[in-house]
């Protein structure tokens, strides 16, 4: 297993710029590097947070938490999940995710939920063994920018 670490980013820097450029393509081809316009709002948003796992100075995963709150309760949702490649099983997504999970918990949200495509199997195998349960619920979406 490699040396890692997990840590919340609070500045946008070239390095992180290019970690996310190689790291979203691997979440879906259809993802490119976000812009720095995008890194500096989602960094400065106070309902979101940004956590990479970082080995020997290169980022090797990321993680986004985002929160709100509704008349139900606050609710923190974990997006975008992605590890190198070359880092998966090596406990990488475990650590991302449960350094979310405190900090969902720090920020008082009552509950933490995220989306997994059915074929990534060892992605919902991670999560189940991190403590969360597939709900009985369906996902609707509706794109705004039809072409």
């Amino acid at each position: 297993m490699m040396p890692f670490t997990v840590e919340r980013v609070t500045a946008c820097t070239p390095a992180l710029e290019k970690a996310l450029g190689e790291l979203m393509p691997q979440l879906s081809g259809r993802l490119s590097t976000p812009s720095e316009e995008l890194l500096r709002r989602l960094l400065d948003h106070p309902t979101t947070a940004l956590l990479i796992a970082r080995a020997e100075e290169r980022i090797v995963g990321t993680l986004t938490l985002v929160w709100y709150d509704l008349p139900s309760g606050r609710k923190a949702w974990i997006e975008d999940v992605v590890v190198e490649a070359a880092a998966r099983g090596c406990g990488v997504g475990r650590a991302l995710v449960e350094a979310a999970r405190r900090l969902a918990a720090g920020i008082g949200a009552e509950r933490v939920l995220l989306t997994s495509n059915p074929a990534r199997t060892a992605a919902r195998a991670l999560y189940r063994s991190c403590g969360f349960n597939e709900a009985e619920t369906s996902v609707f979406v509706f794109n705004t920018h039809r072409e």
